[in-house]
């Protein structure tokens, strides 16, 4: 700092408070991260107000960690607390966010995902260094578990009672029969809900990760639809065997490698009347209007998972926010294209779109 330079104090004053919230927040979520993995939101969720040592007794931990686990959830405001009882109860406005696993608010799923990227921080930080990053194989297995949990609860809240009454032509496609590639299909959640909805087409998901096309092809066994849908590990964009009338990829092309190549792929495996549902991150191609809560958390698990295991293969390196609306219309005119149509949505978090093979309609 030169001499003529000056602090103003109030608002260094100001800083060092949102500092001091940010790293509270981090501590905060360690400890929802305990209380979803070991169960005791749920507990306090289906059996009510306890004390330090009716939890422990109810959930088989010890009282010392349940006393402090609880002190600390209730300084954090996440459960409140009777002074006069020692009870602390989770209210039910809150248990929607912390124990209603696959709910439209649940929130445990990006909590274990957040942490089982930070566990490859050393990677990502030596990177920063020499370049590359994190490959898929090596992050931890909550890292996917956690995506798993938090995009279950699209497909149970979200995609049939919202996205698909915005896309006709698409439901259309699903009621009669419609060969159907999901890309990036994860542990096959979209499909399997998909299949049980609409019986009459027929599915397969590509995954790079040989984890998750096990855990896919798992799922839809115990789901009862292995008969129509199927799972295969694969660079989708390295090309597609099969021609398909509908393809999704559901938060993947910003993740990818090549995704260029990818959206090639797609466009040559989609039949002539095909469309390719794609749900994207809701940002912006002007940094200036990304400068929000939201945007800083997308920032943050850009450089901890999405950037980083592409930079690790030599790709792109779009990260979780380089695929706006505009991006995304550029390559698919890139790619062959006929049109895409952003569907109206209003969510923070995702923006929808309808691509089609050609222009015009079905």
């Amino acid at each position: 700092m030169t001499a003529h330079e000056t602090i103003d104090q109030q608002q260094a004053e100001a800083f060092v408070g949102k500092v001091l919230a940010d790293t509270t927040g981090t501590t905060n979520t360690v400890l929802a991260h305990i209380g979803d993995r070991l169960g005791l939101f749920k507990d306090l969720a289906a059996n009510g107000p306890a004390t330090s040592a009716e939890l422990a007794r109810r959930t088989g931990i010890h009282e010392r960690y349940a006393r402090e686990w609880l002190s600390g959830m209730a300084a954090a405001t996440y459960l409140t607390y009777d002074p006069h009882s020692g009870q602390f109860t989770l209210p039910p406005a809150h248990a929607l966010t912390l124990a209603d696993d696959g709910g439209p608010m649940f929130f445990g799923g990006v909590h274990q995902e957040l942490l089982g990227t930070v566990r490859t921080l050393d990677t990502v930080a030596d990177a920063f260094r020499t370049g590359g990053g994190v490959r898929i194989e090596a992050f931890d297995k909550d890292t996917w578990e956690g995506i798993e949990r938090f995009t279950n609860g699209w497909f149970n809240n979200l995609l049939l009672q919202h996205w698909l009454p915005l896309l006709p032509d698409v439901q259309a496609k699903l009621e009669r029969g419609a060969s159907v590639a999901d890309i990036g299909c994860g542990h096959g959640r979209a499909l399997i809900k998909l299949a049980q909805t609409f019986p009459n087409s027929r599915y397969v998901g590509y995954d790079v990760g040989a984890f998750q096309i096990a855990r896919a092809q798992a799922n839809a066994e115990a789901a009862g639809v292995a008969d129509r849908v199927r799972f295969e590990q694969r660079d989708a964009a390295k090309g597609l065997p099969e021609r398909y009338d509908l393809v999704t990829t559901f938060d993947v092309v910003h993740d990818t490698v090549d995704p260029r190549g990818l959206l090639r792929a797609i466009r040559q495996a989609l039949r002539p009347d095909g469309i390719y549902v794609c749900l994207e991150i809701n940002c912006s191609d002007k940094l200036e209007e990304n400068i929000h809560p939201v945007g800083a958390l997308f920032y943050g698990f850009s450089v901890l998972l999405c950037l980083t295991q592409s930079l690790a293969e030599h790709g792109e390196g779009l990260g979780t926010m380089g695929l706006p609306e505009s991006k995304l219309r550029e390559l698919s005119t890139e790619a062959g294209f006929g049109s895409v149509r952003r569907v109206p949505l209003d969510n923070p978090f995702n923006s929808l779109y309808e691509i089609r093979a050609s222009i015009g309609g079905i």
